[in-house]
């Protein structure tokens, strides 16, 4: 296909999304089915510009004075991609299978709209009725955070412990120039794509098969960290999913002691058994919903809560769901989380561990749930968020940490803007008595 035919393609794909209210991923799918003259780098290539348009689509729609998916969607390529209003010409203008030559008005707009004149939702590409949340979670820097969101994201590695060290993967992956992550212990990191470039398939390489990595967020991995796991410790992962972070702790405890993992979506939760066996993971106890947990009470040392939010800190790689994200979503996954930590407590030993996180950087979801949670007398204390870091990472990881990210009241929240990391927010709490 022509770049051109990929132009046509990404805004019948975006236009798909919009008329059927589908997600990116599946209406991305569905055009590949019935196109399949596309190869793998056309399907990928048109991947990439549909992602972009929905990562800049505020933007793009104001700077274009037009938010139908063929002005975001050349607004992409011109003015993100650099090409500009000639360049993007010379590209579809008398080309078959090209969208429709460019107007003018579509060459002046993407030629001279400033976005320093925008709202200030539109710089950070948010939905605006988010941005008063945003400027109270995050501050004079929220359009920046907002901004990196709309950014393409790393692809990050995590070291299974259990079977290998940094310096062994790193040497296999070398290839794909991979780099020690800045804050993980564990974590590698190949770097963001451009254009139509795309990230390496690292699941077929034998280190993945042979179990010795995982793709995780280094921000995720941080996450896990934070909770302390230690060999023989009893550890309780409640909303464990496809087991990502059960996995870290499996390794941090050396696969001594154990943890018990479950998830109230039995599909969720259902990778976990294959990970954990290609991990070569021995000290996990996979938990199916609706099996009572009542014999895990006053047992556990920690018990971890990834809990269900709105998944804004995602966003970089899920660029659709912040256009899809409402009051009533935000309502409905604070409930949830209210639920979560109200029943979390019962599990823990007396002066056991209770770790939140989130991958929100709404204060919400994070902050708010946490002093809620202490004003209703639940029978645990917070730990400092200083102290919790250094205490879990060490004190030179814990610095570098803390010097990066954002510090509040009951948590840390790392940003794709201050850490180079998906949005997460951790806090970490201790039952009294």
């Amino acid at each position: 296909m022509t770049p051109a035919a990929r132009l046509a393609a990404a805004i019948e794909v975006v236009a798909e999304m919009e008329t059927r209210h589908r997600p990116v991923a599946a209406a991305l799918k569905d055009w590949g089915i019935s196109h399949r003259f596309a190869g793998s780098k056309d399907r990928a290539a048109i991947g990439n510009i549909v992602y972009d348009a929905l990562r800049w689509r505020a933007s793009s729609a104001w700077a274009m004075g037009d938010e139908t998916p063929r002005a975001i969607i050349l607004a992409t390529i011109g003015k993100r991609w650099g090409f500009g209003g000639a360049g993007l010409a010379a590209m579809i203008d008398g080309v078959p299978h090209a969208p429709p030559p460019l107007s003018e008005a579509e060459r002046q707009r993407i030629d001279g709209a400033d976005l320093a004149d925008a709202p200030d939702h539109v710089r950070g590409d948010i939905p605006e009725w988010l941005a008063p949340h945003f400027a109270r979670s995050l501050g004079e820097d929220w359009v920046a955070e907002g901004e990196a969101l709309a950014l393409r994201p790393p692809l990050d590695m995590r070291v299974n412990r259990l079977k290998a060290g940094r310096d062994k993967v790193l040497k296999a992956l070398a290839k794909f120039h991979a780099t020690e992550t800045a804050l993980s212990p564990d974590g590698l990191r190949i770097a963001a794509t451009e254009g139509d470039g795309r990230h390496p398939n690292v699941q077929v390489e034998p280190g993945f098969q042979r179990g010795l990595f995982e793709i995780q967020d280094e921000g995720s991995q941080i996450a896990a960290l934070m909770v302390g796991a230690r060999p023989g410790e009893q550890v309780l992962d409640l909303c464990a999913g496809a087991g990502g972070k059960t996995l870290a702790l499996a390794a941090a405890m050396e696969n001594r002691g154990q943890i018990q993992a479950t998830d109230s979506d039995r599909a969720r939760l259902a990778p976990i058994f294959d990970r954990l066996k290609r991990a070569g993971t021995r000290n996990v106890q996979a938990r199916p919903a609706g099996v009572p947990l009542d014999d895990l009470d006053g047992r556990m040392d920690a018990v971890l809560i990834d809990a269900p939010c709105t998944g804004v800190g995602t966003w970089r790689r899920r660029p659709d769901a912040k256009w899809r994200l409402s009051q009533r979503n935000l309502d409905d996954r604070i409930r949830e989380q209210a639920a979560l930590l109200s029943s979390a407590v019962r599990y823990l030993k007396p002066g056991g561990r209770l770790v939140y996180v989130t991958c929100s950087l709404l204060a919400e979801e994070n902050d708010g749930r946490i002093a809620a949670l202490l004003a209703g007398g639940a029978g645990v204390s917070p730990v400092a968020p200083a102290t919790a870091v250094e205490r879990n990472l060490g004190p030179e990881v814990g610095a570098r940490l803390l010097a990066a990210s954002r510090v509040t009241e009951h948590g840390v929240v790392l940003t794709p803007g201050k850490t180079d990391t998906d949005g997460f927010f951790v806090s970490v709490l201790e039952r009294i008595g």
